[in-house]
């Protein structure tokens, strides 16, 4: 039988460098390929993408096995930032990793594999995937702090046709002791955090180079003038941080946004109490069910509304192929549009889509 070829979206990282390591022990040959999606010019070098590829030169090297970079960053600006600035302008929150596994990883990504000769792709995402009688589904990582389904949760079938996800039973700890153990250099490489293009940035700083900021009025629940904001565009739903009104209504509780009204250009704020926080239902848009769309209208199963979130019990009544009320068990606190409801059952993430608008309690 022929040695299958995996091509490993390979980031610099340790998860994918160990993903690439795993994958040749069992016997594949492997082919790390780098993605560079954002020019570094465009924001004063900011990107730490040449050392990042020093670093997948160095592992690929101690592995034995070819490597290549491949640049998506025109794929990137118009499929995913486009979109990130347009939500942002329309008073959204949105999160362009989802967006970006979507349209680049499992995209072109996979495209260019394929014209290298893979027969299946791989990343270091802490996820599962069975492949049964042609049928695709997105199962939970073992470790359940690092499951990553949540980032994935817009993939589709022929997206997840031919992809391997070979840390899917590893703990982080683990991970990275089988990364010192063969002595790779991203062993002991700092996990990145937040959105690649923005990186370690000042995230309001890196917003204005694209956005133009509206200062305007913030408001409490009562209407009472309280400060200025510097553009609705760099607050969220139940941020506290960067607020600046400490001192007023005295020491107890604490300031927090409630909601953005952008017509007037007014961030309305509460001081205390979070009720005005909490959300019995949503509405959510662009739902993508993962393996396939449900055969009952309504259906009982569990939600995350943002990533660092444990699942919650719902209840769901589909609104055709791509809508969905999501019903809360209990009340969920600052629910955000822009951001994904992710669904699951037990053992696998059953897909998602973005929440186009909450009801309050």
């Amino acid at each position: 039988m022929a040695q299958k070829t995996v091509v490993v979206g390979m980031s610099g990282g340790v998860d994918s460098s160990v993903a690439a390591l795993l994958l040749k022990e069992q016997g594949y040959r492997v082919v790390g390929l780098f993605m560079k999606n954002w020019e570094e010019d465009d924001v004063d070098g900011a990107c730490t993408a040449e050392e990042d590829f020093e670093d997948v030169k160095r592992v690929c090297g101690l592995l034995g096995i070819p490597y290549y970079s491949v640049n998506f960053a025109k794929e990137y600006m118009e499929r995913v930032f486009s979109y990130f600035l347009a939500e942002y302008r329309a008073g959204r929150t949105p999160n362009p990793d989802v967006l970006c596994n979507r349209e680049i990883k499992f995209g072109p990504f996979k495209e260019y594999a394929k014209e290298l000769g893979a027969d299946m792709i791989a990343t270091g995402h802490y996820c599962g995937i069975s492949h049964e009688g042609g049928v695709h589904r997105l199962l939970k990582a073992a470790d359940a702090n690092k499951d990553q389904t949540y980032f994935l949760n817009q993939l589709t079938q022929p997206q997840l046709d031919g992809v391997l996800f070979p840390l899917a039973s590893l703990a982080k700890d683990e991970v990275r002791a089988i990364a010192e153990r063969e002595h790779l250099s991203t062993a002991k490489k700092k996990d990145s955090t937040g959105i690649c293009f923005i990186g370690e940035r000042n995230f309001r700083k890196f917003l204005r180079e694209y956005l133009p900021a509206q200062p305007g009025k913030i408001l409490s629940l009562e209407g009472e003038e309280v400060g200025e904001h510097i553009g609705l565009m760099y607050y969220t739903l139940g941020q506290r941080r960067g607020l600046e009104l400490g001192g007023k209504k005295g020491e107890e509780g604490r300031w927090f946004v409630v909601k953005k009204d952008l017509e007037h250009n007014i961030l309305y704020v509460s001081h205390g109490d979070e009720t005005p926080l909490y959300s019995t239902r949503c509405i959510v848009e662009g739902m993508n069910y993962i393996p396939s769309v449900p055969k009952a209208e309504e259906f009982d199963c569990f939600a995350k509304f943002r990533y660092r979130q444990s699942e919650q019990a719902v209840h769901v009544v589909r609104k055709g192929e791509t809508g969905a009320e999501i019903f809360f068990r209990e009340p969920q606190r600052a629910v955000t549009e822009g951001q994904y409801a992710v669904l699951y059952d037990k053992t696998q993430c059953l897909g998602g889509g973005v929440i186009a608008g909450t009801d309050k309690c």
